[in-house]
């Protein structure tokens, strides 16, 4: 099948349906007073208007996910199974403890509950079955073939994935990880991703969006250095996620596929893309199947998403305001900062380290930190892009291949890593 032979059908689905996902998940909208992608307005409107419907559609995903594996006995067929099972299950009772703190004035519970119910359990639920309907744009009519076919000479050398994981790179920067996490696992599943490079992508491109970066700069007080922050922290996320591919744990994991992918034949890279592309949309199944694919699929992963998000988050949140393990923690990692701020290495330390958490804690605890150890740890908390009251739960959700131990072990090498590219791109900067 060439350009010259395709149907006008095909093309017009290639170009029509491809435009609609570029749309959705790649163009920023303003609407009312706030830029961002489409399925994140949506999520917006649900949360701002009828809070109470994104609050009882979660709990309901949490009554879902935590039942379902044993009402169908998916809990019996694996020890990393059992795991994901009773922590789902834990998610019920927290699930009650919350409402009922709603419905009982003056019911004191732990801050952290109130956030992570509000702040990721409700949105996360809503944008993945919303973003599973509109990601059928995406991925189902030629755009992710073509745009591999494109960037294959770049990301396979760099990164050792296919051109086509630039989208998912992409959808996670300008959305949000659960997004990005919903295309790998998409095209993991259909044969497209080996085990390898849905890992590679899923630890290493899954990052929190930049919408969600400013915040972090406005916490930590970088607004001033916005730009300078901004492109400190791509260049160090993607510059670690380089090393991280040819080592251990992952370098490791199988790289077989099913789809060994359609190498141009004696043909200009534009023109294999746009054959790429066209044949894939030639091949698609009719938009109705896909969409009503997509949005079970969506649910499907929502409800294995939302209580591990509100079980580990509450566990992984206490340990960072109960116990003292986060302390530890900061003093394997206190040797690495101490080389570029030894006056406060294991205050950094224990603070980088909390990140493993949750994200956000790092530039919350860190406001009387000097300018430069402020920006290191915002570059650092980004660019180790995994933690557990979110972006781990929803790797765990998915059929990629990677266990709660081997998550922490890729943290904690993207974390040392990070550190001193995050200090050495300060001084470049001229940041002090």
């Amino acid at each position: 099948m060439t350009p010259e032979t395709i149907d006008r059908r095909s093309l017009l689905r290639f170009v029509g349906c491809s435009a609609i996902g570029i749309a959705a998940f790649f163009i920023p909208v303003t609407f009312a007073g706030r830029s961002t992608i489409v399925p994140d307005h949506l999520v917006t409107l649900i949360t701002t208007h009828t809070p109470l419907v994104g609050i009882f559609f979660a709990t309901g995903l949490i009554f879902w996910g935590g039942l379902r594996p044993f009402l169908t006995k998916e809990w019996n067929n694996s020890a990393s199974a059992l795991f994901l099972s009773l922590t789902a299950l834990l998610a019920m009772p927290i699930a009650i403890v919350y409402l009922g703190a709603r419905g009982l004035a003056g019911l004191e519970i732990p801050e952290f509950i109130p956030f992570l119910f509000e702040r990721l359990a409700v949105p996360v639920g809503l944008i993945i079955p919303i973003g599973a309907v509109l990601l059928t744009f995406l991925v189902d009519f030629g755009l992710l073939e073509a745009v591999g076919a494109l960037m294959e000479r770049i990301m396979k050398p760099v990164f050792k994935t296919p051109g086509r994981s630039a989208v998912d790179a992409m959808a996670s920067f300008v959305g949000s990880y659960s997004v990005g996490l919903l295309i790998t696992d998409s095209v993991y599943k259909s044969g497209r991703y080996s085990a390898r490079e849905a890992a590679i992508i899923a630890t290493g491109f899954s990052t929190v969006s930049a919408t969600f970066m400013l915040i972090v700069a406005k916490t930590l007080v970088l607004t001033e250095i916005w730009l300078a922050y901004f492109f400190a922290t791509l260049t160090v996320t993607f510059s670690v996620t380089a090393i991280t591919v040819r080592l251990p744990p992952i370098a490791n994991m199988s790289d077989e596929r099913e789809d060994p992918g359609n190498p141009p034949q004696n043909v200009s890279f534009l023109k294999n893309a746009l054959r790429s592309g066209l044949e894939a949309s030639a091949s698609a199944s009719s938009l109705g199947t896909l969409l009503a694919r997509n949005f079970a699929n969506g649910m499907r992963m929502a409800s294995r998403v939302v209580p591990s998000i509100l079980a580990m988050g509450s566990m992984g949140l206490v340990a960072a305001n109960y116990t003292p393990v986060f302390d530890i923690l900061g003093y394997a990692l206190a040797p690495v900062v101490w080389l570029f701020s030894p006056n406060d290495a294991h205050e950094i330390g224990t603070v980088l380290a909390s990140g493993l958490a949750e994200m956000f804690l790092p530039a919350v605890q860190s406001a009387e930190f000097e300018l430069t150890s402020r920006f290191a740890v915002g570059v650092v908390s980004v660019s180790s892009i995994l933690f557990l009251s979110a972006s781990i739960p929803c790797i765990l959700a998915t059929s990629i291949p990677l266990t709660l131990t081997q998550m922490i072990f890729v943290w904690a090498l993207r974390t040392v890593l990070s550190i001193p590219l995050a200090y050495a791109a300060a001084w470049m900067l001229g940041i002090a």
